[in-house]
């Protein structure tokens, strides 16, 4: 049993990965807020209340971040609490089996790196792989060779929501959720409009940007959704050939696959 570890800016994502047919296989997955102030010593505490016994029968450890500070902490965790179980921590110098195509390759988010590891392995090349998360959402594309050659990064829902409430003197925070219409006949419902239905409208332009500068026919390049508010906006595009909630974990546990 593998766990596999996702942390992002606002939310990381835990996942339990099993071999199946050669390919991982999510069977147990939470979601808790990033916080930087955990310490090394409290992160076991919570791994023992969401795993329970699990977290003795762990064969290893992959691990991928983008908060430096939470990093930090995990390497701590890993080296005093978990000594005894192999454990991988994506990073410059581990082997993906991805070439990226990059002015500074280190720049490059190692959870994009695992999400196109993954849509490669899973979907084959060329692909485009949209990345829902509350801070940023993300566009990661894989040539048709399997080699990361570029993105975007746009503001996420939850952050563009919260600026909207800071800075509109008349708008307030509302629930991330699809409205009844597009013309919406309220505050609440235009705001939510516009977060959903204005992100619609964003990916399918930028995906749409890409697949013709990678100068492929848009029904050779698989479109990929992942991230956890996903599910919001999927429905309202018609450029997603699929939906992959745990991309992200998959693309780990073959990164561990691969170095150990």
């Amino acid at each position: 049993m593998l766990l596999c570890v996702d942390i992002g800016n606002s939310h990381t994502l835990l996942g339990l990965v099993e071999e199946s047919d050669g390919a991982p296989r999510v069977v147990a997955d939470w979601r808790v807020m990033t916080d930087a102030r955990r310490t090394a010593d409290e992160w076991p505490i919570l791994l023992r209340g969401l795993l329970g016994e699990r977290l003795d029968e762990l064969d290893g450890i992959a691990v991928c971040a983008t908060v430096p500070a939470v990093l930090h902490e995990w390497r701590d965790m890993l080296t005093r609490h978990f000594g005894s179980v192999p454990s991988v921590v994506v990073e410059p110098g581990v082997r993906t089996g991805v070439p990226i195509l990059m002015d500074n390759p280190r720049e490059v988010g190692t959870d994009r790196i695992a999400n196109a590891l993954a849509a490669a392995t899973i979907y084959g090349g060329p692909a485009i792989v949209v990345d829902f998360g509350g801070t940023a959402t993300t566009f990661d594309v894989v040539s048709a060779a399997g080699q990361y050659v570029g993105g975007a990064i746009a503001p996420g829902l939850e952050i563009s929501l919260e600026a909207l409430g800071r800075r509109g003197a008349q708008l307030r925070k509302v629930e991330l959720a699809r409205p009844r219409t597009v013309i919406a006949k309220n505050t609440v419902e235009a705001l939510q409009s516009g977060m959903v239905f204005g992100m619609a409208a964003q990916v399918e332009g930028i995906v749409a940007r890409m697949i013709a500068e990678l100068g492929a026919a848009p029904a050779d390049v698989h479109v990929v959704a992942t991230g956890y508010l996903a599910d919001l906006v999927v429905e309202e595009c018609s450029c997603f050939t699929d939906r992959a909630p745990w991309l992200t974990l998959s693309g780990l546990a073959l990164v561990f696959r691969r170095n150990c």
